[in-house]
């Protein structure tokens, strides 16, 4: 791994723990706003983000070169519906895949096929995200801003349980 593509993993890996760090902050508003369901999704998310960013950290220590931690901004997190947040999912999640998009370009570039072979798993994933968020956006669309509906989706978002450690 050539020190462009150690430097694009890098930043990457950032970008990975910055989202998990605006799930988490979401979580907390949603626990505020007295939607646990959603407050969970919104907690399991951060664990896969936070998972994301540890696979290509790994990655990077068994192909011989150090990671490098940099430092995270505080989240800007604020909505006041559920619909508004998984609005600002989808549009994070759509961020997330072109730079993952770009970083395929950059190992490309460098001929890292190690790599590419990597980032495949993480394109695929970004198209399970977006379509998570639009999922959960039209059930919240149908179901309104408040009353039963919104509680019936808060309780499905609760059911969500976390998945398999990734590896």
């Amino acid at each position: 791994m050539n020190q462009r593509m150690l430097d694009a993993v890098n930043k990457q890996i950032q970008a990975e723990f910055q989202s998990a760090y605006i799930y988490l902050a979401m979580s907390a508003r949603f626990e505020e706003m007295k939607m646990s369901g959603a407050a969970n999704w919104m907690r399991i998310q951060w664990q896969e983000e936070t998972a994301h960013a540890i696979k290509l950290f790994d990655h990077v220590i068994r192909r011989g070169k150090t990671p490098k931690l940099f430092t995270l901004p505080e989240p800007n997190v604020s909505f006041d519906t559920a619909l508004d947040a998984f609005e600002q999912v989808l549009e994070h999640e759509r961020h997330v895949t072109k730079l993952i998009h770009d970083l395929y370009g950059v190992a490309v570039e460098e001929k890292d096929y190690a790599m590419q072979t990597l980032l495949h798993w993480y394109i695929d994933e970004q198209v399970e995200e977006e379509e998570n968020a639009e999922g959960i956006i039209d059930s919240l669309r149908l179901a309104g801003s408040a009353g039963q509906g919104l509680f019936m989706v808060d309780r499905e978002l609760g059911q969500r349980a976390p998945g398999p450690t990734e590896e």
